[in-house]
């Protein structure tokens, strides 16, 4: 509730500017307050983070390297950056980082930059194995003149199909291959693929946007200990940071490469807030990772067999269903894709529809899937138990047909409960009355 002062400030303020400020209000309400998030690819920061993020670094620029800028007034930000690329190597068991790329997207652009050229071939993980569009020739590799060739894929294993994709590989020599993603339930075979592509002198890129945070709290076997020779990511999935993206490399001299090829090629100002937040995160991951990472592997498998056995179709049932974050249905039975997100919506449950593995590329307004993400939900506290009342939620939805209004309200009263951020350092940004912004 706003105060007197706040509500007379309020009234000052110019009326367009208020309904900004309204609907802004009622984002941060609804979404933080209201609803069960389960899309796969967000997550939310600490409040310690935040407060780092909230910087006068959002203001400025820095171009280039640390202590090799082509501004002035960097000499903080060059500190906080060296400190940001040094903790995530760390906790990455060793490896150059950079952290300028401003997305995952950007941060694949600049590896696919350098390990390719206009005209040469790339491997990638097929789509149904959860290749992201970055990978292919409707995203990034179109866009830098890569040609992209899908591995064979393992419909029994939800996977690449190994010996078929080392095969392919040995024919087609292409300058590098691509594993990791933005839909995959179990880990890609790395070293397979990593011994493949070098045996024919190329390089392996691992994405490992989604499951950063699953690498981080070693639920997840990093790729750079079983060959990858870069490993790209987001920083705002399973890694509950600022939206950004890392590039991280073992070899000194590739990692020299690409750093050329981020700047000027791809990122000019890198925004600079980021930095703080995302050192802020690397810490915290540093010492509760291992726990969040347990508890979200072992959420997504509870929610999994949850829906199964509320009557929906799960995918990999005979793998175990998940082994990451991840969650993915089959809603062709509830009226497809499209229609089921539409629905959870109306009941305050966020989802995303998706392709499914048998999904013709030209479904993709009305897949037949949803996928499912559990990190954001178990960041706020939530576990095992809590995932069957999330199944028996959406079941009212989707297979009961219940009034999606009246479990909305539902899902708001039982948010309620879980409204502040976990695995993180016990700090109350505004504890005491006290507001601790960094400026």
């Amino acid at each position: 509730m706003t105060t007197p002062f706040w509500d007379k400030a309020f009234s000052l303020i110019p009326p367009e500017a208020r309904e900004v400020l309204e609907l802004t209000q009622r984002h941060n309400i609804w979404r933080k307050k209201e609803t069960i998030n389960l899309i796969a690819s967000e997550n939310a920061m600490s409040p310690l983070a935040l407060a780092a993020y909230i910087s006068d670094m959002m203001h400025r620029y820095a171009e280039g390297k640390p202590f090799k800028r082509y501004y002035q007034g960097t000499k903080y930000v060059d500190e906080v950056e060296t400190r940001v690329m040094k903790l995530m190597g760390d906790i990455l068991g060793g490896a150059f980082v950079d952290p300028r790329p401003v997305s995952g997207t950007i941060a694949n652009a600049s590896v696919f930059r350098v390990l390719g050229e206009c005209g040469s071939k790339a491997v990638i993980a097929p789509v149904q194995a959860g290749a992201h569009v970055s990978h292919t020739k409707f995203g990034t590799l179109g866009a830098l003149c890569i040609e992209h060739i899908e591995m064979p894929y393992d419909a029994e294993n939800l996977n690449v199909d190994v010996d078929k994709a080392v095969k392919l590989i040995e024919s087609v020599k292409p300058s590098f291959a691509v594993l990791g993603g933005s839909v995959y339930l179990f880990p890609h075979p790395v070293k397979e693929i990593a011994e493949a592509i070098h045996s024919v002198g190329g390089k392996l890129v691992y994405d490992a946007a989604h499951v950063l945070g699953l690498i981080v709290g070693k639920r997840w076997r990093n790729p750079l200990d079983h060959g990858a020779d870069v490993l790209t990511a987001s920083t705002h999935k399973t890694f509950p940071g600022p939206q950004g993206g890392i590039i991280a490399t073992r070899d000194e001299q590739l990692y020299k490469r690409i750093s050329r090829a981020v700047f000027p090629y791809f990122v000019s100002n890198h925004h600079l807030h980021r930095l703080p937040a995302l050192a802020i995160t690397a810490i915290e991951m540093k010492y509760f990772g291992e726990a969040y990472a347990d508890q979200v592997v072992r959420n997504a498998r509870a929610l999994a067999e949850a829906l199964a056995a509320e009557g929906f179709k799960v995918l990999g049932e005979h793998l175990g269903y998940t082994r990451s974050h991840q969650v993915v249905l089959d809603v062709r039975a509830q009226g497809g894709g499209a229609k089921a997100a539409v629905l959870l919506e109306q009941a305050n449950i966020i989802v995303n529809k998706n392709l499914l593995p048998y999904d013709p590329p030209d479904a993709i307004k009305d897949p037949s899937g949803l996928r499912l993400g559990v990190q954001e939900m178990t960041r706020y506290g939530m576990k095992e138990d809590n995932m069957k009342d999330i199944a028996r939620f959406m079941k009212r939805v989707l297979i009961d047909k219940e009034d999606p209004a009246k479990i909305a309200k539902e899902v708001t009263e039982y948010r309620k409960e879980f409204l502040e951020v976990k695995y993180c350092f016990d700090i109350n940004p505004i504890s005491d009355g006290k507001l601790y912004l960094l400026w």
